[in-house]
């Protein structure tokens, strides 16, 4: 077994060897990186950052892309289209040029069988991809993401397709009014995004299940989501609130009234952190967009409300009690349990909100009122024998006390009448 095993050791080390000769040789003949290491500016640039490029980490280098002989000294029989030599692809045949390799199911595999292929495809059903085909070179192609002769894998934090570099590589265009202008789209998407719970979570606590762009848009296949994808889109993440949603009595009028599902009442780029301010009729509320006063609606939101804040009402209390007795040296283990349970309480109720179904809701909100004075009352029960015991001791005390003056007094009599010198009359 000893034996077998080294000689594998020594074999994979060959290999391992042979195959670090090949590609140093394939490098070593590549007229293309030597020719072009010696000219000037634009010439040059491919050059400078290829030692970086994941095709060339892995033996792939200018004639893998570009065709011609690299091994060839001669420019002109170098770059021949006889030896196969492409060029630079124009803007059009760029998703193509990319997927000759990257289209090719068997030819991945030799480098991660578990890349997908369907790049292209996803491409040509694309904004970016459609634009392409009518013509337009002023849209995303492969390198406006990826690069250009210094591409990195996606899961490198430098490369621009890295989850947080995403927003600001899409930025690049769609912040471009300039750029924009001929699309008539907005440019403020990733301005909005910097302040939504997304772009906060993602860019600064550096979350990376936080959605950027690409989670809600799709990226080889980007394309805004439909009025009726939208809670398919948000549902990704949040699949709970999309089921909800799904039977709540606002998805047939949303789709009457054309209203984007969660953006509606969310936003989209700017998705702020959802408050329970947003229930209801009040200052912040969403619900006063479509119901006016005096509405079924509008009386039935108000409801929702008074129910939640009952609730919150109910717990908190509930906690000021708990703290109370703990502060007091009571066990209140069991208690905090409890209380958990109504807090449970309150954040299934704001999820449960998405369907808007006021029987279920109000059930639910009293499960978790009736958990909330069960705490109310064990931590009451508990302040209460606290201080029965207290007053119990004090007593107690008091007597001891007395009993130890009557002791004293009656061992001085006693000491008096057998005429002890020592105590005085």
């Amino acid at each position: 077994m000893k034996r077998w095993f080294k000689k594998f050791v020594r074999t994979g080390s060959y290999a391992s060897a042979l195959t670090g000769l090949l590609i140093f040789s394939a490098r070593a003949q590549d007229t293309c990186l030597e020719c072009h290491r010696q000219m000037e500016e634009n010439l040059k640039t491919p050059t400078l950052h290829i030692e970086a490029d994941v095709h060339y980490q892995r033996g792939i280098s200018c004639a893998g892309c570009h065709g011609g002989d690299p091994k060839e000294e001669d420019p002109d029989l170098s770059m021949s289209p006889a030896r196969g030599f492409i060029g630079v692809p124009k803007p059009q045949q760029i998703p193509s040029f990319c997927a000759r390799c990257h289209s090719d199911v068997e030819y991945m595999k030799h480098y991660n069988p578990k890349l997908p292929t369907d790049q292209l495809a996803q491409y040509r059903t694309s904004v970016h991809g459609k634009q392409l085909a009518k013509g337009d070179t002023n849209v995303a192609t492969c390198i406006s993401c990826h690069g250009v002769h210094g591409i990195l894998r996606p899961t490198d934090t430098r490369s621009p397709v890295f989850k947080t570099n995403v927003p600001k590589t899409c930025a690049g265009c769609h912040a471009d009014k300039k750029r924009m202008a001929a699309y008539k789209i907005p440019t403020n998407q990733y301005h909005d995004y910097l302040e939504s719970v997304h772009g906060k979570l993602l860019l600064e606590k550096k979350e990376l299940s936080a959605a950027a762009c690409t989670d809600c848009h799709g990226n080889h296949g980007a394309s805004p989501p439909g009025l009726s994808d939208v809670a398919g889109a948000c549902g990704e993440c949040h699949p709970s609130n999309r089921d909800l949603f799904e039977k709540s009595p606002h998805k047939e009028p949303f789709q009457k009234a054309k209203l984007p599902q969660c953006a509606a009442c969310h936003g989209n780029h700017k998705v702020l952190p959802p408050t329970d301010e947003f229930l209801g009729v009040g200052e912040g509320a969403v619900c006063v967009q479509c119901h006016k006063s005096g509405s079924k609606g509008y009386e039935t939101a108000a409801v929702f409300k008074a129910l939640l804040d009952s609730l919150k009402a109910a717990t908190e209390e509930a906690r000021g009690l708990v703290k109370k007795a703990e502060v007091a040296g009571v066990k209140v283990g069991l208690t905090k349990f409890d209380l958990r349970a109504c807090e449970d309480v309150i954040v299934h109720s704001r999820s449960e909100l998405h369907a808007f179904n006021l029987a279920d809701f109000r059930a639910l909100i009293q499960d978790g009122m009736t958990k909330a004075e069960r705490v109310k009352k064990a931590s009451l029960v508990s302040l209460e024998d606290l201080e029965i015991r207290r007053k119990g001791l004090i007593f107690s005390g008091v007597l001891i006390l007395f009993l130890c003056i009557g002791l004293w007094l009656k061992i001085r009599k006693l000491d008096r009448e057998r005429g002890n010198p020592s105590v005085k009359s």
